[in-house]
């Protein structure tokens, strides 16, 4: 049983995909690639498209941020045998939902009446941004 949410989010597998991949060459942190993949070319700006990876490359960097409040977080956690969890989301869910929120929104006003769809990374196990072409607005351009 599907929720209306969830049939949004989920890509139709017979769509065209390009995957920005993570970049490791700052550590194992969670950030992707800025460079504009040539199969977006003419169908998204690249000033849209390095605003919108920069700014979930950000967002993770915050989810993943260690300070007082993650510590403290982890210690009550310790305290409750983890029990805590049950009626508070961490601080990391807590970003993983806001994530989940910006790249919503994102496809809806951005990307969806370009013909594309951005999927939620944690759904591929954050290893790749995977864009999806939903159909050729180039073609209609011409």
């Amino acid at each position: 049983m599907s929720s209306p949410e969830q049939s949004e989010r989920t890509p139709r597998t017979c769509c065209a995909k390009v995957f920005i991949q993570r970049d490791y060459t700052e550590g194992t942190a969670c950030k992707f690639q800025t460079k504009f993949p040539p199969e977006l070319e003419g169908k998204v700006e690249p000033s849209v498209f390095d605003h919108t990876v920069n700014t979930i490359n950000a967002m993770y960097f915050e989810a993943e941020r260690k300070d007082t409040r993650t510590y403290c977080e982890g210690c009550l956690a310790c305290l409750t045998a983890y029990t805590v969890f049950l009626c508070v989301d961490t601080h990391y869910e807590k970003s993983l939902k806001k994530i989940g929120r910006f790249i919503q929104e994102h496809n809806k006003n951005v990307y969806s009446p370009r013909g594309l769809m951005i999927v939620d990374p944690i759904e591929r196990g954050l290893r790749v941004i995977e864009i999806c072409i939903l159909h050729d607005s180039s073609d209609s351009r011409s």
